[in-house]
């Protein structure tokens, strides 16, 4: 998914599930959205991180 929609699902996803969303690239021009806990890639792919109690 592109990058914009990626980051508004991982918010919705973190502020639903009340837990650390990441945003992580996966290709070109493409994103994946995962829980903190189930990503077991690379930490460089991680392009940003959501946790909802960070406000």
């Amino acid at each position: 998914m592109p990058l914009n929609l990626a980051q508004r699902n991982a918010w919705s996803l973190a502020r639903t599930l009340m837990t650390i969303v990441i945003v992580f690239h996966i290709g070109d021009q493409k994103f994946g959205v995962a829980e903190a806990q189930e990503f077991d890639g690379d930490p460089a792919l991680i392009v940003s991180e959501y946790d909802p109690f960070a406000r």
